[in-house]
């Protein structure tokens, strides 16, 4: 499968009664890539989650998960991981208790299961509390232990639904840097109303709206990192001809009221970084620069996308 999708949708309904969670869900997750969906609640994320899980059966479309069709046990146990939204765990259980016994239900041995438990549940900075209750975890602390039993064992495809609500910001910052330590190796989905968390972590988005995508993509081409850089300026540039013969074929918009300057360039341009160079002294001799930023921001792209 190297090279093509860990999850293909077509068409995937999900009805409750007279109202359609899902309308017809399209979306492609190509293996390896770790795709952030975006929508407002009841968009039909969480759905679409479930239902390639195999926790929920949809009503209609076509659903192939690693390529041997809709989830089943026999042929996805161990391959295929989730973190629902609002799970809760055993409150007796230890967290290392809890996830050997995910391990060993994956097929793992005793001595496998065991130190892929103590490996993530230090990744998740949890090793100082595996062998307490629970009960005893903060909110934080078991919502990382619920991240945590998605990354034990050998997952293919690991689903994870708002991963970093209540975490703090060290332990939010943590586990970014641990979900994108996967790329490449694993394909990993993720939902989050917290933008600026997509954007860290994702290679891939898909934008979500009455239970279809609106617009699904790789995270440069949404926001326009590879096309589009913006300058603020101390004031307006007063010599256009010369940004225009520094960067050939590009495009420049000055907005007044945030004083920036944003510059659409083609591909012959080389990128960003060659654009800087070229343009920057130019700036530079006509207004002093205050900040440089490449393309736009998730939330602008999606704001723009969807208003």
């Amino acid at each position: 499968m190297i090279g093509g999708f860990a999850v293909r949708t077509r068409g995937l309904v999900k009805r409750y009664g007279s109202r359609r969670a899902l309308d017809g869900f399209t979306l492609s997750v190509p293996e390896g890539s770790i795709m952030g969906l975006v929508g407002a609640n009841g968009a039909g994320k969480t759905t679409w989650m479930l239902t390639v899980a195999g926790l929920l059966r949809p009503t209609s479309g076509d659903l192939d998960v690693l390529g041997s069709g809709p989830f089943d046990v026999a042929r996805h146990c161990g391959r295929l991981t989730v973190l629902p939204q609002d799970a809760e765990l055993p409150p007796d259980l230890s967290p290392l208790e809890l996830l050997v016994g995910y391990a060993r239900l994956q097929g793992l041995s005793k001595s496998e299961a065991e130190k892929s438990a103590a490996d993530v549940l230090e990744a998740v900075n949890l090793s100082g509390r595996a062998n307490g209750a629970m009960r005893t975890l903060s909110h934080g602390m078991r919502k990382r232990v619920m991240a945590a039993q998605c990354f034990v064992g050998r997952p293919e495809l690991v689903l994870l639904d708002e991963p970093l609500n209540g975490l703090d910001p060290v332990e939010a910052d943590r586990m970014r840097r641990y979900i994108s330590s996967h790329r490449g190796r694993r394909t990993i989905v993720v939902s989050s109303h917290q933008l600026g968390d997509i954007e860290q972590v994702c290679t891939h988005v898909a934008f979500v709206e009455s239970g279809r995508v609106a617009r699904t993509d790789t995270l440069s081409a949404v926001t326009h990192t590879d096309e589009q850089s913006s300058y603020v300026l101390s004031r307006e540039p007063s010599d256009m001809a010369a940004l225009y013969a520094a960067v050939p074929g590009a495009e420049f918009r000055w907005d007044p009221a945030a004083h920036a300057l944003t510059c659409s360039f083609p591909e012959s341009a080389g990128g960003v970084a060659a654009v800087n160079r070229a343009l920057l002294p130019v700036l530079l001799a006509q207004a002093d620069v205050v900040s440089v930023s490449a393309g736009v921001t998730l939330e602008q792209a999606y704001l723009a996308n969807m208003i």
